[in-house]
């Protein structure tokens, strides 16, 4: 018989009268003549145990009965076989709940505890634990990124300098996995190369990722709803993950990297202090070799290490990395001026005509140079770094522009050829008269265009009268069409170079 003097009849009557006849605790005590702390110390230990009423077939007598409940050192060494960290590594799995953990070690007889106190017990557990411990993080679900905040100074290969590098570190969630690289600085482009080359040392992308709130990454720090950086953005949509950005002053949700960075800073940072190292390739030789012993450094209060995790829980979640790596782009909106460019660092690419006065995304680099309108690409050239001048594809024009910029030279003494001699040296001659030969596109365009008023054959002959009398001009010409010069017989024109006389006309020896 138990100490507290409880009998094993009594003890099947607390059963029976709790879980069968549905009475409280007070109404059970006050039936049986017992404490109230009896009946609830058994009602506890019993729901510990998963025993309810009728008793289980696996309870065959009353010994065993009195064994497990009368006994709270028995009924601890149950609970107690628990392996919770085995379980905790197992939760990490994609898909495995606490509820099939439960069923496979209830199955198994490794416990005979309830669910609810399963979870309870576990909840405990991992209360104790670490914080680093306390968050569950699935495989293949998040990678955490920051800088170390601490630098390293090397020598620039360049200058002789000596400069500091940051350290750039990403940690998986669920296998602390952790890479480590250096970079001349926390910009845009040196962010999105570090993260380009952590992807390839982790053969893969998990499903977030989440980093500080640091600038090259969130454009607009926001508690509720921070706005990505737009290239950053578009690496995210290349690798098909997405962006959880931790919270400010949320230190929690980005444990795992505080953790990356303090591992890095003892484990490799220090262990280099008193080495020099010229440019950033060599300073990144000896940090991925002490990386590789970090990894696989055995974890203290755990089996394992970082690397064997990793190949056990994320390795086989990593989402798969895409054919070509990231190309690195810079952002812009521009705004479509009304001769249908925009500019981009002093020179000019042009856009389809019909976008003039919109806002386009330019998405940009040393060698292109991509414009889009909601979504849609409307052009892409060749990156120029000449100010000042324009980079312009003809089916962006309008086609009265077209045609226009199709103007040259050789194109319109081509043309005036084709109309006769006479035509094509007045046409090289208005386009010679001129500082620059574009000048006098038009008019030479105004001369040919005579030929489709008054036919070729006449502008031919005007032009022929005009070449002779020295009348070079689109003007001189469209005069002697209109006047009929060119038809002047030999006799006509003779009169018509007589100078003409009459009273009232002053001769050149009255001013004498």
């Amino acid at each position: 018989m138990p100490k507290n003097g409880v009998t094993i009849r009594k003890m099947k009557e607390i059963l029976r009268l709790y879980f069968d006849a549905k009475l409280s605790m007070h109404q059970i005590a006050k039936s049986l003549s017992i404490s109230s702390g009896v009946v609830h110390k058994y009602i506890k230990q019993a729901k510990a145990l998963n025993i309810k009423w009728p008793l289980p077939d696996s309870i065959t007598n009353d010994e065993e009965l009195l064994t497990l409940l009368g006994s709270k050192r028995n009924a601890s060494e149950t609970v107690e076989s628990i392996d919770y960290q085995a379980i905790h590594t197992e939760f990490k799995r994609k898909g495995v709940t606490l509820q099939l953990l439960w069923e496979e070690y209830h199955e198994a007889k490794i416990v005979t505890l309830s669910y609810s106190q399963f979870c309870r017990r576990y909840r405990n557990w991992q209360g104790k634990q670490p914080s680093s411990m306390k968050q569950t993080h699935k495989a293949g679900d998040k990678t955490f990124i920051d800088y170390s905040g601490m630098t390293f100074k090397i020598i620039d290969p360049e200058t002789g300098e000596i400069r500091p590098a940051e350290i750039f570190i990403g940690v998986l969630g669920a296998s602390n996995y952790t890479y480590a690289e250096a970079t001349w600085s926390q910009k845009l482009q040196d962010w999105v190369a570090s993260h380009v080359r952590m992807f390839e040392f982790f053969g893969g992308v998990t499903a977030l990722l989440v980093p500080d709130n640091l600038k090259s990454a969130i454009h607009k720090s926001c508690r509720y709803e921070p706005d990505t950086n737009p290239t950053y953005a578009e690496l995210v949509s290349h690798y098909s993950t997405a962006v959880l950005p931790a919270r400010p002053y949320k230190p929690k949700d980005k444990s795992k990297a505080e953790g990356g960075v303090l591992l890095v800073q003892r484990w490799i940072l220090a262990k280099l202090r008193n080495e020099t190292f010229v440019g950033l390739p060599e300073l990144n030789v000896a940090i991925s070799k002490l990386l590789i012993a970090l990894n696989n450094k055995p974890f203290k209060k755990k089996p394992g290490s970082r690397a064997s995790l990793f190949e056990t829980l994320d390795k086989p979640e990593l989402r798969s990395l895409p054919k070509c790596k990231y190309e690195y782009k810079d952002y812009k909106q521009a705004k479509v001026h009304v001769d249908y460019h925009i500019e981009l660092e002093g020179h000019y690419y042009s856009v389809p005509f019909r976008h003039v006065g919109k806002r386009v995304e330019v998405w940009y680099n040393q060698n292109i140079v991509e414009c889009f309108y909601q979504g849609k690409q409307l052009a892409i050239h060749a990156r120029s770094n000449i100010k000042g001048q324009h980079t312009t594809l003809l089916e962006h024009m309008p086609k009265s522009h077209q045609k226009q910029s199709q103007w040259s030279k050789p194109r319109f003494l081509n043309w005036a050829g084709t109309i006769g001699e006479n035509t094509q040296k007045i046409a090289n001659h208005i386009l010679d008269s001129k500082d620059h030969e574009e000048q006098g596109f038009r008019a030479c365009l105004g001369l040919l265009k005579l030929g489709k008023k008054h036919t070729n054959e006449r502008l031919e002959s005007a032009c022929h009268y005009a070449w002779l009398n020295n009348l070079r001009t689109r003007k001189s010409v469209l005069s002697i069409i209109k006047k009929d010069l060119d038809k002047l017989t030999g006799l006509e024109i003779i009169n018509l170079s007589k100078p003409i006389t009459h009273e009232n006309i002053r001769g050149s020896g009255y001013y004498h």
